[in-house]
């Protein structure tokens, strides 16, 4: 079962919906820093837990590029879509982001176009 951590920007809603493709998920706002946590307490929070960091901020991929993982990253390029745009997009692409996680990729980039994995170095 992949476990993930809903970063902050993102709706917390993504978090329920996450689990009802059978996923373990939580929103920032479940934590004690809430809305206000950093990056550096997301990324130590997902190393801890196990947990696969979703996120629209480059920073985590950036992170991902200079130090690898843990923690995995699902980085969404999606510009601003709707929740339910959002919501449909994960659940289309669910089976494909599973996989290449499965598979040994550490980052996976989805877009509306695709989804393209990396694995750590």
């Amino acid at each position: 079962m992949l476990k993930f951590i809903i970063d902050t920007q993102l709706p917390s809603k993504l978090a329920t919906h996450l689990e009802g493709l059978e996923t373990d998920a939580v929103h920032t706002t479940n934590y004690l820093s809430g809305h206000l946590m950093a990056d550096k307490e997301i990324i130590q929070k997902a190393v801890d837990e196990e947990r696969i960091v979703v996120s629209k901020d480059a920073d985590f991929r950036d992170y991902f590029l200079v130090k690898g993982s843990p923690p995995k990253i699902l980085l969404l390029k999606t510009g601003n879509i709707s929740n339910k745009d959002l919501f449909r997009l994960i659940t289309t692409s669910f089976p494909t982001i599973q996989k290449l996680f499965d598979d040994g990729n550490g980052m996976l980039v989805l877009s509306t176009e695709n989804i393209t994995g990396y694995m750590s170095a």
